[in-house]
């Protein structure tokens, strides 16, 4: 198989840049409906990258990441909405206009929020493998969703299961996201705007995370995922590096629960249940397990086909009469969609090359 030269790759790097670039502009003509899918799948593909690292890179299963993802949420909701104002009157005196951090703040503090908690997960964890350890880690994404759904009473936090809403947009020198702009001719709506904003952090994540996979630290995880026992023989921190994957990955989630909280403007425990952790878990199994661009291909694919298939189950349940419930078929049609693939392709869509492969054989004469 032909290596693509250096100009070819840089080529074809720009093609897909342009592509990227000019897609939102194209799609929007068929409705904004379809950029803000585009949007939610480009969230999806940063979380993945995330929990990528703690289970592609690390080989640490874990089922709670959907947990670091409400952090981020609700510190970005909590600290550019009126609601701690409303609810407090301490934080009313202090800040009377109302308690609208800006975002170069709050993500930061997201950021450091989820990687501690991370950590902080991580460490009781640390003997534990396999099963044990999903099943600690499902239940501390529970344990957080209760606390979200049920910090109402007796002091109002994060307003129960109504949720917190009102909550700022994003304003990047004067330019804020949540309204329209001309810019060279062309409208650019909040959507728009939001899936630039979201595509640019994704570049980013790629780009941090190949760094980490070709670092020291990133083929130290690589050892603990392939043989824990043997990399702790060679003289590997397996304690201190696991932390560091819990920590690191979480930072992701994160960020991009803050990112979720400004583009809805509204965030509800609702949209962090067990669900969103299985189906984050299954874009980075169906994709291929730490390899980059198949966990980029498993998000976009598990994150889009959901409401592509809105299409589908529509036709049907007028086809049936109205006896099959419209949103009970499409998650068939994932989970079989799903299913089909992983018979085909079990190590998924676009493994990694070099994983899995077997060590070349040698002649025992010739080495004698």
């Amino acid at each position: 198989m032909m290596q693509m030269s250096q100009t070819q790759k840089i080529v074809l790097f720009l093609l897909a840049a342009l592509a990227l670039m000019a897609l939102p502009l194209f799609i929007g003509q068929f409705g904004q409906g379809w950029v803000r899918i585009l949007a939610i799948a480009l969230l999806y593909v940063l979380l993945a990258l995330g929990l990528n690292i703690v289970v592609g890179y690390a080989g640490l299963l874990d089922l709670g990441y959907v947990a670091f993802y409400a952090l981020g949420a609700y510190m970005f909701a909590l600290l550019a909405s009126p609601h701690l104002t409303d609810n407090f009157p301490s934080i009313k005196a202090a800040f009377p206009n109302g308690l609208h951090m800006p975002f170069y703040v709050i993500i930061p503090l997201a950021a450091v929020l989820a990687g501690v908690l991370g950590m902080l997960l991580g460490a009781p964890t640390l003997k534990l493998r396999g099963d044990y350890l999903a099943i600690v880690t499902l239940g501390f994404g529970e344990i957080i969703r209760v606390f979200m759904n049920n910090l109402e009473y007796p002091i109002n936090i994060t307003n129960g299961p109504r949720g917190i809403g009102q909550i700022d947009s994003i304003e990047v020198f004067g330019f804020d996201l949540g309204k329209s702009h001309e810019l060279f001719g062309m409208t650019m709506t909040p959507v728009i705007q939001h899936y630039y904003l979201f595509l640019a952090l994704v570049v980013l994540s790629v780009i941090i995370s190949s760094r980490l996979a070709d670092s020291r630290v990133g083929r130290a995880w690589m050892a603990i995922r392939e043989d824990e026992i043997a990399a702790k023989a060679m003289g590997v921190n397996t304690r201190n590096l696991k932390l560091a994957a819990f920590g690191m990955g979480a930072t992701f989630g994160g960020i991009s629960g803050a990112m979720f909280a400004s583009f809805q403007n509204f965030v509800s425990p609702e949209s962090f249940t067990l669900m969103e952790s299985v189906m984050i878990v299954a874009m980075v199994v169906l994709g291929g397990i730490g390899h980059i661009p198949g966990v980029i291909l498993g998000a976009l694919l598990l994150a889009a086909l959901p409401e592509v298939l809105r299409y589908v189950a529509g036709p049907l349940q007028e086809a049936t009469g109205g006896r099959l419930d419209a949103a009970i078929l499409r998650q068939l049609l994932v989970a079989l969609a799903m299913i089909s693939i992983m018979l085909l392709r079990p190590r998924g869509l676009w493994p990694a090359p070099e994983h899995g492969k077997a060590a070349p054989k040698v002649d025992a004469k010739a080495a004698a």
